[in-house]
């Protein structure tokens, strides 16, 4: 079967976007190293509880990182690891729930955060129905 160029395209670019921001977070932790914002935003109070908490962090944004890798993987093995991504895309959507559970702090609907939030809420489910779409035969989608 083959696979559309734009969907490749699409999977390998939203997986480098996620390993930046894996990186960002797995290599800075809690401070991250800057790449989304310049301002420091965070004083430590109590070292041995951030430490602890910052490595957690970094932990999270290897995880990040990984998923990254396996949707850019997704552009060259698809048909392998379509399950695996529709799976990931669903994830991601859920995740982005979360958030709403900070929805007290004001950030949730900012327009530092309105543009993730939109990509995990709507732009993965309709990435997750287009990969979905390009296993089915004689799929307009998938040519």
């Amino acid at each position: 079967m083959k696979y559309s160029i734009p969907l490749k395209s699409a999977l390998f670019l939203i997986g480098l976007a996620i390993m930046t921001l894996g990186l960002n977070i797995g290599l800075g932790g809690i401070p991250t190293l800057g790449w989304q914002t310049s301002e420091p935003f965070i004083a430590v109070i109590n070292e041995a509880v951030y430490h602890v908490q910052d490595s957690h962090i970094r932990f999270i944004g290897g995880v990040w990182f990984s998923i990254g890798a396996i949707f850019s993987l997704g552009a060259i093995m698809q048909a392998t690891l379509r399950p695996t991504l529709i799976i990931l895309c669903s994830a991601i959507a859920f995740a982005g729930l979360f958030r709403l559970s900070g929805i007290d702090g004001g950030a949730v609907f900012s327009a530092e955060v309105m543009p993730s939030l939109v990509l995990e809420l709507v732009a993965f489910p309709i990435l997750a129905w287009w990969l979905a779409k390009s296993g089915k035969p004689n799929s307009i989608v998938a040519a």
